[in-house]
């Protein structure tokens, strides 16, 4: 390979890999808070996509110099090139391909990540403007969740006399509220939107709780998890949102239920909800919490611990 091509080629390696191990460092939840001024000029989903193809490209072109330089490798091992010539390059091919369409399957996903929405969203409730669901960025920690409506139990329990668990439509079959609330990510974008869902002190109304129980804990489909002390999900009449803008909250948006945390930073606005626990734990710390996030999560305080 002459030199002009191997320095070129050497040179757009280094760049990929820096953009891959750049974009890496920024997505690690443990060190995410240091650099949320980037959100500001790209979006969360975005920079998960620059880091997925640029390991992709990175992983081609390594495999390409190392095609150009078979000779080299095989010199060092000792073994006459042309016996490696011919499996070496339908290797190298096979590879390649196998990478170009898992690349193309992300792009595809990314693509299609905003499903079809049932019936038609508004973007006016009494006179105020509202956000549209596809105004909101995809910044889950595993990626969207599919949750079966049939299958769907939400469990309920911790410092209660006796728990229980409630399929999908048992908890449409509480009184339904709506109101208008506006969620500010801490990654510098917000989204108002009309949220019709359950209170979650009507999901709590028949269970006996235990006097010690000060912090209700909610646990995700993904692991994700977060709280809040006991009064103010009693107080601020919280919504458990099943539906926005006048449709059923698809899975991008937290399918089958969506907290809505007035007051709070977005990551306190946790998705697919499959638990609820009553707890004595005055310092539970959720999955951001536990990385630095502010535990109280209040909008007008601070988003990170002191």
């Amino acid at each position: 390979m002459p030199n002009n091509l191997k320095q070129f080629l050497t040179f757009l390696m280094l760049i990929s890999f820096l953009i891959l191990a750049v974009t890496g460092i920024v997505r690690v939840p443990e060190i995410q808070r240091y650099f949320l001024f980037i959100y500001n000029y790209i979006p969360a989903s975005k920079l998960a996509f620059v880091h997925d193809w640029s390991g992709v490209v990175t992983v081609v072109l390594v495999f390409v110099h190392l095609f150009f330089e078979r000779r080299w490798f095989a010199s060092r091992l000792k073994k006459r090139p042309q016996v490696f010539k011919g499996k070496i390059k339908l290797s190298y091919l096979v590879v390649i391909a196998i990478l170009l369409t898992a690349g193309l399957y992300f792009l595809k996903n990314d693509k299609n990540e905003i499903q079809n929405l049932s019936g038609v969203e508004i973007n006016e409730y009494q006179g105020e403007k509202l956000g549209s669901i596809n105004d909101f960025r995809e910044n889950s920690i595993k990626g969207v969740q599919r949750v079966d409506r049939e299958s769907y139990q939400l469990e309920i329990g911790g410092l209660v006399e006796e728990s229980k668990k409630l399929s999908y439509s048992e908890v449409l079959e509480l009184t339904t509220y709506q109101k208008v609330v506006q969620l500010n990510c801490v990654e510098g974008w917000s989204v108002k939107g009309l949220w019709k869902g359950v209170l979650i002190k009507d999901l709590l109304g028949e269970l006996e709780i235990k006097p010690e129980a000060k912090t209700i804990i909610f646990y995700a489909t993904d692991g994700y998890s977060t709280s809040f002390p006991l009064d103010y999900i009693l107080d601020q009449d919280i919504l458990m949102a099943y539906n926005l803008n006048d449709v059923e909250l698809p899975a991008e948006r937290g399918f089958p239920f969506q907290l809505v945390a007035e007051q709070k930073w977005g990551y306190k606005w946790v998705k697919w909800i499959t638990k609820i626990e009553l707890s004595d734990d005055e310092n539970y710390k959720g999955f951001w919490e536990s990385r630095g996030y502010n535990n109280n999560g209040d909008f007008s305080g601070s988003k990170f611990e002191k």
